[in-house]
């Protein structure tokens, strides 16, 4: 697809939720549903598209041992093994597991291929691995901070990370750290996919629509704190209100909060069905959570059953008299 064709789509699509709680939020009435009734929509069918997609990747059979390895597998007593890169036990598969999860150590070792004087050249390509980590932990540190919006009182841990994360105190009010690192990264990360063409040949609108709507939740969510201000004690009367399944709708919210709302609830309703289920797959999949132990086990198919043959002597003995009238040659006459 066009990449003219795949990024319209992808800001069509984010700017018809803006336009919908623009202009839906000032009608008094419909209020309740960007406020209360979206929120809940959005967080059942999270929970219940995350489950389901989960059961389903887990009843998906796995007949073959297929881990993906870029190490030495353990052989002989005098050949060193590389236990995390191909693991032959459970702790080694939950010590890959762990680098892979916190600290994306299969990107960390991605490599460019470039062709340079009719060779191809590989180089390391630590940047998208950069980029990348600083998206997922910025995000990360946002939604728990966002907790104290949610929580009376605020866990501890919540006022530390929020403390933590405002230390260069850069206006008033503070300027927040991941506010601007998420910003940052995910211009990167689209930045990137435009700019490379291999990236931007493979891309579709699946690929644009996330960036563009995460990096409007971050613009909006800067606008609400910096320069467009809410009424922040609705606006925790509201959350609070659904936390406790008491919800409340608080007067003189913001339109800016409600497309805040909007947006995020698309986020939560996207997540179970597009690319961004790898925070669930990736413990799943059976070339990560697997040890490769194919030279110390014998792993047989379970699927293999008795079938019936056909061999080539018996083949023979059907058509001998027609391959010898072919000019065929047969090995017994």
């Amino acid at each position: 697809m066009d990449v003219k064709v795949s990024l319209g789509i992808a800001l069509g699509a984010v700017l018809a939720i803006i336009l919908i709680a623009f202009f839906g939020a000032q009608v008094p009435g419909l209020q309740p549903i960007f406020g209360i009734f979206l929120p809940y929509a959005a967080f059942v069918i999270f929970i219940g598209g995350f489950i389901y997609r989960v059961v389903q990747w887990g009843r998906s059979p796995v007949p073959f041992r297929i881990p993906t390895t870029c190490g030495q597998q353990k052989t002989l007593p005098w050949i060193k093994q590389n236990k995390l890169e191909c693991p032959s036990s459970t702790l080694g598969v939950i010590g890959r597991m762990f680098f892979e999860v916190f600290f994306f150590r299969s990107l960390f070792k991605h490599t460019k291929a470039e062709m340079a004087d009719g060779n191809i050249i590989y180089s390391p390509s630590k940047w998208i691995w950069a980029g990348a980590l600083l998206f997922h932990y910025s995000f990360l540190i946002i939604v728990i901070r966002h907790l104290r919006l949610f929580m009376v009182p605020i866990p501890g841990f919540v006022k530390g990370l929020d403390t933590l994360d405002g230390i260069l105190q850069v206006g008033v009010p503070g300027l927040y750290l991941t506010d601007v690192l998420l910003l940052v990264a995910l211009a990167y990360l689209f930045i990137r996919r435009l700019a490379v063409p291999k990236m931007r040949y493979i891309s579709l609108p699946a690929d644009y629509f996330p960036l563009v709507l995460i990096f409007c939740i971050g613009a909006t969510g800067i606008l609400m704190r910096y320069f467009i201000r809410v009424d922040i004690v609705s606006v925790k009367q509201l959350t609070v209100g659904l936390a406790s399944l008491h919800p409340v709708m608080p007067k003189g919210i913001g339109v800016i909060f409600f497309i805040h709302v909007a947006l995020v609830s698309s986020l939560f309703i996207y997540f179970p069905f597009s690319k961004l289920m790898h925070a669930g797959g990736v413990f799943l999949s059976p070339g990560r959570n697997l040890a490769n132990t194919n030279r110390e086990k014998m792993h047989v198919n379970p699927w293999n059953y008795p079938v019936d043959i056909h061999s080539y002597e018996d083949y023979e003995n059907d058509f001998r008299e027609k391959m010898k009238a072919a000019g065929i040659p047969v090995e017994r006459e």
